[in-house]
């Protein structure tokens, strides 16, 4: 029987990180548990014994509504690795300490590749030392980078957001093209992985030329390629909109946003911070051709914007949270919801949950056949699966003329 359970988030949020909470929370009501915790800021909270009590906020059926509109972490997220247990057991007693404190059955954690790391080390901790408590991850990554599952929730809507951004800043870039154009860089998230910057492909339609080129970081960037093509483009068009991946580096290996910087900044897993390609690239246009740069740097933007997130990934978030509670009443641990494509078209997907040991610290990269690398641009195989995942809108609960979100 499980009685309590607890939910926490971690990593970079998403506009549909909270509608996973709101699939946890009601599907475990649903089956009688009685206490739904949440740990504020992940589990480095936890450690703290920072925990509330969802009741006392989601009982309120505007809060749940407002909850699958709001962006960011309700609960507060942290970047926190777990030590190895050899290297500090103490840390994994104080957990299990806590959990038995307050009578939790079960740990759901929603995040990405660091985060499936905690319930792998968890779960493999519960197991070698005969504890009951189950441990179950619930994905969630903008980047779309966690192997397994088709795709995350976050990512949906985030490409929506990129695309629509995209599609704007186009004509505006359009407006003043009466001499030399302007050459506009706008820079996506996702680190080494360029699943966001593909869904820049989606922004073309009868009402947008769409971007002149795209640069992931799966293939090698070329730089005087790249000034090539930049020159090419600018001697026909009135306007030229690039999208590249923060993440793009050239054939050693060095990060384009380290041409003009050598930041070597890191996280507490050891990432780099990837941040100022779009600048360094503008720059060297300007300084070589003379031309007009502009660079955007999409940044946290891309996955805040509940206002335009995709009620498909919404819907989906959800249904990844309550699948993951029916696996832990199945008595089933050290695993992640999964989302499996059925069909794109009509699309159709269903749930699973997949071993933990397969998917944590593993990163899923664009499928080279869906990149058109000599014209730089997604072909239809990449166009195929992204579009159902951008279908659909949650209207926001608007106020003061603002979209009205849940804080706590």
């Amino acid at each position: 029987m499980i009685k309590n359970i607890i939910v926490g988030q971690s990593g970079g949020p998403t506009a549909v990180i909270n509608s996973s909470i709101a699939g946890v929370y009601k599907k475990a009501k649903e089956m009688g548990v009685e206490n739904v915790y949440g740990m504020v800021y992940g589990i480095e909270g936890f450690l703290q014994e920072n925990i509330i009590n969802l009741d006392d906020y989601f009982k309120d059926e505007e809060n749940f509504e407002l909850l699958k509109r709001t962006p960011s972490a309700f609960l507060g997220s942290c970047r926190y690795k777990l030590p190895k247990v050899e290297d500090n057991q103490e840390v994994y007693e104080k957990i299990f300490d806590i959990l038995e404190k307050h009578e939790i059955d079960a740990l759901f954690y929603t995040g990405g590749n660091d985060s499936m790391d905690t319930i792998k080390m968890l779960s493999d901790y519960a197991r070698d030392n005969n504890k009951p408590q189950l441990f179950m991850g619930v994905p969630k990554t903008i980047d779309n980078d966690l192997p397994i599952t088709d795709h995350c929730p976050g990512y949906g809507s985030a490409i929506k957001y990129v695309a629509t951004s995209i599609k704007e800043v186009i004509r505006d870039n359009a407006s003043f093209g009466i001499n030399k154009p302007t050459v506009l860089i706008i820079e996506i998230m996702g680190r080494h992985a360029g699943w966001l910057t593909c869904g820049a492909a989606l922004a073309k339609g009868d009402d947008c030329e769409g971007v002149d080129a795209i640069y992931l970081p799966e293939e090698d960037f070329d730089m005087d390629e790249f000034k090539g093509r930049v020159k090419d483009l600018a001697s026909k068009k009135k306007s030229v909109v690039i999208a590249i991946s923060e993440g793009i580096h050239d054939s050693t290996g060095k990060f384009i946003c380290e041409l003009d910087n050598d930041n070597k900044a890191v996280d507490a897993f050891g990432h780099k911070q990837l941040s100022g390609s779009a600048v360094t690239l503008a720059n060297i246009i300007n300084r070589e051709t003379g031309l007009k740069t502009r660079a955007i740097e999409l940044s946290t933007l891309q996955r805040a914007a509940t206002h335009i997130a995709s009620l498909t990934d919404i819907n989906e978030a959800m249904e990844s949270g309550a699948r993951a509670v029916e696996a832990v009443f199945n008595g089933e641990t050290g695993k992640m919801a999964t989302i499996i494509r059925k069909n794109s078209n009509p699309y159709e997907v269903s749930y699973e949950v997949y071993d933990i040991h397969d998917i944590a610290n593993v990163e899923k990269k664009v499928p080279l056949e869906w990149i058109d690398s000599e014209n730089k641009q997604m072909n239809q195989a990449y166009l195929e699966y992204a579009r159902p995942l951008i279908m659909g809108e949650l209207t926001p609960i608007f106020e003061n003329g603002l979209p009205k979100h849940i804080v706590r």
